[in-house]
């Protein structure tokens, strides 16, 4: 092989680990909305609840999966503080066990969290600090979703 070849090699084979490495190695962005956070897509907001003036849970589905969301409403984005997203499918005894829970210390939001339950309930909740103090909502059985 020439000396060219050889170099042409080297140098495209630096290239390509290079690109990779930046591609790689790029900084996450934090989605735009609980839409984008869920996936996107054909995900749309069936419920949500405010907690407080802090934040709002919302409740996405697509047709097949349920997705929850704790997302900071404006004036509490940016700050790093406890929060919370929960989801659950009901068993077939009426039960929920096996909840999907994301929680720690997030800027924007905590979840997404997401269940495949088509034809069978979810109970879905957030939470998050509202005057110091952890707050913590759950759906009740009238907010359960069952589609």
């Amino acid at each position: 092989m020439t000396t060219f070849r050889r170099r042409a090699r080297l140098s495209l084979a630096t290239a390509a680990l290079f690109a990779g490495s930046v591609a790689v190695s790029g900084p996450a962005h934090a989605a735009s909305s609980p839409i984008e956070a869920c996936g996107g897509g054909s995900y749309h907001v069936i419920d949500k609840e405010d907690l407080g003036a802090v934040a709002t849970v919302y409740l996405l589905y697509n047709g097949t999966s349920n997705c929850v969301i704790t997302w900071k409403k404006d004036a509490h984005a940016g700050t790093k503080t406890w929060m919370m997203a929960s989801i659950a499918k009901q068993d077939s005894d009426g039960g929920f066990s096996d909840y999907k829970t994301d929680s720690g210390n997030y800027a924007y939001y905590a979840g997404p969290r997401k269940v495949k339950a088509p034809n069978t309930c979810v109970d879905w909740g957030g939470g998050v600090p509202v005057n110091g103090v952890k707050v913590s909502w759950y759906s009740p059985r009238s907010r359960w979703h069952c589609d």
